[in-house]
């Protein structure tokens, strides 16, 4: 006789797995932040885990983290599989999507896509090899128009509000200012300023400084790079504050005018949750005009939570059109993770039951089985005790799962249906075709 081998269950590091009551809570964010997408228009995808190999390594710096796909058991002959591997972001599956329906897709393309992205990266706190982003993106055809920077700059904002994440801030600004100011005080490698600068909150104005003298530029230059990099306001008044440094450009003019314009369509929105910060530039070269980072404030080392911004050119390799875009993305498993190890979800039911209908006894289990039929075509969750036990295990069991209220069908023909919350200790009398919570 074999010997049955036992394996000890262990959890696989970067892959994160939850407890039903807290995969519960981490649905209802993505159900909510599906909402607040649709309510702006956007509709949804949905991209193959997977793209071939070429395609994702065009991407260069992220080369060392991708995930072949192959059958453990394959032919020798066979290599239809061995070009695929998993998408590390949303970005170039949406390049190859838009270009392969070109014709079919109405544009301006508002897409939201909520999936899992795959990383082989060291697996530390907020760093996952397999995560969940929710990304957004504008794509035109030839121009974007502007207002659609502030529209998901808005949209955001409205998302994390509602998540009830604690304090946090929208960093905003465009890379042109940068690119203008280099321009303009005649630095030809912006590539080592654009460095710099990102790195300021990080290292302090000393270092950052330094670094600045020690790609090139005087110390006349590096002050005035210096200065720019630590304007930040809630509004446009930037633009004055800019212009004092004595620079001009045509490229520094039209970034300072297309990040005023997005802060004069933010206004709406309470102070504090949007900042025109001319330090954000983002490390990422493709990215030609507005861009976003979103911080915690009672944890800004924790990095960004929701970042993205304008490029030029969506599908270019694939496709000989000018697709021009936005878009931005929340790191959600990141966040989720963030706020669950800090102890900030209000973790509360084990399971999505509104109502627990108890199982008189085993005679009465079709009458049972009908009252929960008739509350859950009205749109309730409900759960049918699955045996006949003492009404206190019963009980016990939705106080466990904390189900919100338990359903008494009658135990004797001609008593009424009853109901108790479990949260009041309530108990009426009342109808499955009629009750309201």
């Amino acid at each position: 006789m074999m010997t049955k081998q036992i394996y000890k269950p262990r959890p696989i590091t970067g892959f994160p797995e939850w407890l039903p009551e807290v995969r519960l809570i981490e649905q209802r964010w993505m159900d909510h932040i599906r909402r607040v997408f649709e309510s702006y228009g956007f509709c949804s995808i949905e991209t193959p885990s997977v793209e071939e190999i070429d395609v994702l390594r065009a991407k260069g710096e992220v080369d060392k983290e991708i995930y072949v796909i192959e059958r453990l058991h394959k032919d020798e002959n066979d290599n239809g599989e061995s070009r695929l591997a998993l998408h590390f972001d949303q970005t170039v599956p949406l390049a190859r999507y838009v270009a392969q329906h070109f014709n079919e897709l109405d544009f301006p393309f508002k897409r939201y896509q909520m999936q899992k992205v795959w990383r082989g990266e060291r697996p530390q706190a907020g760093r996952f090899r397999e995560f969940y982003q929710c990304d957004i993106d504008v794509i035109g055809v030839d121009n974007v128009p502007l207002h659609f920077d502030s529209e998901l700059a808005a949209i955001m904002v409205d998302i994390l509000r509602g998540l009830n994440i604690g304090p946090f801030q929208m960093q905003i600004s465009n890379r042109k200012i940068l690119m203008g100011l280099c321009a303009g005080l005649g630095i030809e490698d912006p590539a080592p300023i654009t460095r710099a600068v990102d790195k300021i909150e990080k290292i302090g104005e000393t270092e950052t400084k330094k670094l600045l003298i020690e790609s090139g530029l005087n110390d006349d230059k590096a002050t005035i790079i210096l200065k720019f990099a630590t304007i930040k306001t809630q509004d446009s008044s930037f633009v004055e504050q800019v212009l004092a440094l004595g620079v001009s450009h045509e490229t520094l003019a039209q970034g300072l005018a297309e990040l005023a314009s997005v802060m004069n369509q933010l206004t709406h929105i309470e102070k504090g949750f949007v900042l025109a910060d001319l330090s954000i530039v983002r490390g990422l070269d493709y990215y030609t005009g507005t861009v976003y980072e979103t911080k915690l404030l009672e944890n800004t080392d924790f990095g960004s939570i929701c970042s993205g911004g304008r490029y030029d050119d969506l599908a270019g390799s694939y496709i000989n059109k000018h697709l021009p875009g936005v878009g931005i993305s929340i790191g959600l498993s990141r966040l989720f993770e963030y706020m669950r190890i800090n102890n900030k979800l209000e973790i509360g039911a084990k399971c999505p039951t509104d109502i627990l209908v108890c199982l008189p006894s085993e005679d009465k289990r079709d009458e049972a089985a009908q009252t929960a039929r008739q509350l859950r075509e009205r749109g309730f969750n409900v759960e049918l005790y699955h045996t006949y036990q003492k009404i206190k295990k019963q009980m016990a069991y939705a106080e466990k799962k904390a189900i919100p209220f338990v359903w008494f069908p009658p135990f004797e023909d001609g008593q009424p249906h009853e109901i108790k919350n479990m949260q009041t200790g309530e108990q009426t009398s009342a109808d499955p075709q009629t009750w309201e919570k």
